[in-house]
């Protein structure tokens, strides 16, 4: 090849590295710009092991699923994708010091690993009955829940992330809001549609 082919070749490359630029520009940005994951997600930010079981209503009606086993300072997603109702219900086990997280929403659960559909009749069912605790995500396309131990700061928003929690929790239970319970109390309120 002589010098003056050389030059030739260089006009026509530079033409089409200008011509393809654009479009791997537009490639590029198409796959690094995929949408933010909207999941139902719940974080153990305690120092032991805990064990977590989920109610939601779907299409369907009301289902629980147990049993998530969540390190300690991990993340654990119980449900992929939009989410679809504004309500769900958490009940959490602390594995290695004992205790729970729970709350008035009566519904079906068991020992061991389980999927159960409906939220009547538990125990005539075969099923243990189950206080599990409100998360209102506010319709929210995606949301995280944070258990924390009991020690730790009421809970903040964390400001530009929506459906996440800070430290604590907004009630008298650690980490989460949780009405109190009790002998005397008034029966429990049913989960909302």
């Amino acid at each position: 090849m002589t010098a003056k082919d050389s030059r030739r070749l260089a006009p026509l490359s530079a033409r089409m590295t200008t011509g393809l630029m654009p479009m791997l520009a537009l490639a590029a940005t198409c796959l690094w710009s995929s949408p933010a994951a909207a999941d139902f997600r719940l974080c153990n930010n305690t120092s032991s092991r805990v064990g977590i079981a989920l109610g939601y209503k779907d299409a369907e009606g009301w289902t629980t699923e147990g049993w998530w086993n969540v390190s300690s300072r991990s993340c654990e997603t119980l449900l992929r994708g939009t989410l679809v109702a504004r309500y769900y219900y958490i009940y959490a086990l602390d594995y290695d010091r004992g205790g729970e997280w729970s709350g008035q929403a009566f519904m079906c659960s068991r020992d061991k690993e389980f999927t159960i559909k409906g939220t009547e009749n538990c125990l005539a069912r075969g099923y243990d009955r189950t206080g599990f605790f409100e998360v209102d995500t506010g319709e929210q396309r995606a949301w995280t829940v944070q258990l924390t131990e009991a020690n730790e700061q009421p809970a903040q928003r964390v400001p530009g992330i929506p459906g996440t929690m800070g430290p604590g929790g907004p009630g008298g239970v650690p980490g989460l809001s949780n009405p109190p319970s009790g002998p005397g109390l008034p029966p429990a309120p049913a989960p909302r549609q």
